[in-house]
């Protein structure tokens, strides 16, 4: 009766271990003579492979311009600079705004605003990269103000600054002009000069543009 029972239980155990070796199915990533170590590696290597794929081949796009890239930046705000300017001063600057269209018309500038910036490098690098060069620029420190002087030009385009301390200023100031200048609507036509004054000298200025 014993051997009876070691030979069943025999034969059970057997048949049990064929039938599991038959539902494990290996996966393709894992063969069943590959070891644990030899598994991290292969998936070490598969994430390799897979980043470089997308290094070598990455997905086509257009390029995009983003505002940092188109903007320059402005120096910082030179104080020393705005410090030792003469706060007061004799002289006058005056004169007259205009621009002259294609056809040779002289469009003025009505009853618009315009200033005296002192020159140092901070407006320096405004008049080069901006006015002359057609860059954008970062926004304008707001200490700036406290040294501009303004004035706006009667109907005909004529000016006067008053009171104006020695020293050199970029004069800027605008004219809007639309279908006389070939523009459709409207557009606003900065024009900037650079001048010196000093003691009570009048100066008289025309500041003006010739559009191509």
């Amino acid at each position: 009766m014993k051997k009876l029972l070691v030979a069943l239980f025999s034969i059970f155990f057997f048949s049990a271990c064929n039938i599991y070796r038959q539902m494990v199915i290996p996966t393709p990533y894992y063969p069943k003579n590959q070891n644990n170590n030899q598994i991290i590696v292969q998936e070490e290597n598969q994430n390799k492979t897979f980043g470089q794929a997308q290094e070598i081949k990455p997905i086509s796009k257009a390029p995009i311009k983003t505002k940092n890239k188109t903007i320059v930046q402005r120096i910082p705000f030179p104080e020393a600079e705005y410090a030792a300017l003469a706060k007061t001063g004799d002289a006058t600057v005056k004169g007259v705004i205009y621009v002259i269209t294609p056809g040779g018309q002289k469009i003025y500038g009505k009853e618009t605003r315009l200033y005296l910036n002192p020159v140092t490098s901070y407006s320096t690098q405004w008049y080069k990269e901006s006015y002359l060069g057609g860059a954008k620029m970062s926004k304008v420190d707001p200490r700036l103000f406290n040294y501009l002087r303004f004035t706006t030009s009667d109907e005909t385009g004529h000016f006067e600054f008053l009171n104006v301390p020695s020293g050199s200023y970029y004069l800027i100031g605008v004219v809007k002009c639309g279908t006389e200048c070939g523009y459709a609507p409207e557009k606003n036509i900065r024009i900037a000069k650079k001048i010196s004054v000093i003691g009570k000298e009048v100066k008289e200025v025309t500041l003006s543009k010739t559009l191509q």
